[in-house]
């Protein structure tokens, strides 16, 4: 069994710094395998908050697997942002920008959806998909196959489809083709797990999608504070949602959803 701590949108430049301890110690006593922040480290992309935002990730668990969201491409700054787009991400967080992490049960591969012609809007391109293909080619067909993005896949149904990563129809395709597993991401600030067949009619094939919350930023859009804990196990992954409790002020489970794997397919287990 391996278990993953997933972290989205801490935003340094907007956080609620009353919430930087109690997740920290949350995050090491549940002991993960690895730590997977799927982008937006920062609010604006400048120098001191990706300084913070490093300083803040030097103090959780190791291994870690970071992708980079649209908030760390600079807005203001125009030619920075189309000449320079992650300079300061790759400086400060690193310069590798589809970090990968592989053991004898898990494969996580970040992806990056960032971009410099769109303010929010995340996309994926065939030479990425390729270079999965390729690199996934290269492990254990037994191993869960996990791909980290800042943007999603799937939302939940009052969400504005456009906040869907563009092309996703064409990476679902391949991520069908690669037997992807698990698709992590965040970007709207709301937390949701589900299977990808309700979205993408594949036949033979589901993923199970899993959305972050935001971990610390100010702007939770209507949902408290929150990040997710997933258990994964051969065929079986359960996503414990853990929500900020301001009567505790400690972070807390708040839910816990099970699914599991027959054959290619993910679906959502209600046990024996």
């Amino acid at each position: 069994m391996r278990t993953i701590v997933h972290l989205s949108d801490i935003h340094f430049g907007k956080v609620d710094e009353q919430l930087l301890d109690p997740l920290r110690r949350t995050v090491e006593s549940v002991q993960p395998d690895i730590v997977v922040v799927s982008g937006d480290l920062t609010q604006r992309a400048r120098s001191e908050q990706f300084k913070a935002a490093r300083a803040y990730l030097d103090t959780l668990p190791q291994p870690q697997i970071v992708v980079p969201g649209n908030h760390d491409i600079p807005l203001y700054n125009v030619a920075a942002r189309f000449l320079t787009p992650l300079t300061k991400y790759r400086r400060y967080i690193t310069p590798n920008l589809a970090p990968e992490f592989v053991d004898d049960e898990i494969a996580v591969m970040g992806l990056n959806t960032a971009r410099s012609l769109t303010i929010k809007d995340g996309r994926v391109n065939r030479e990425q998909l390729n270079r999965l293909h390729a690199r996934l080619a290269g492990v254990g067909e037994h191993l869960t196959r996990i791909v980290v993005t800042h943007h999603p896949f799937d939302l939940p149904d009052h969400l504005d489809e456009e906040d869907l990563v563009d092309r996703a129809p064409m990476a679902m395709d391949a991520f069908a083709k690669c037997g992807v597993d698990l698709l992590l991401a965040g970007h709207v600030h709301t937390s949701h797990s589900a299977s990808s067949a309700k979205r993408y009619k594949i036949a033979g094939y589901s993923a199970l999608v899993v959305q972050a919350g935001t971990a610390t930023s100010t702007r939770g859009r209507g949902e408290t504070n929150s990040f997710n804990v997933l258990r994964l196990d051969t065929d079986d992954i359960q996503v414990e949602r853990y929500s900020w409790k301001d009567a505790s002020k400690a972070f807390e489970v708040a839910t816990v959803e099970c699914f599991r794997r027959e054959g290619n397919t993910w679906e959502p287990w209600l046990g024996d």
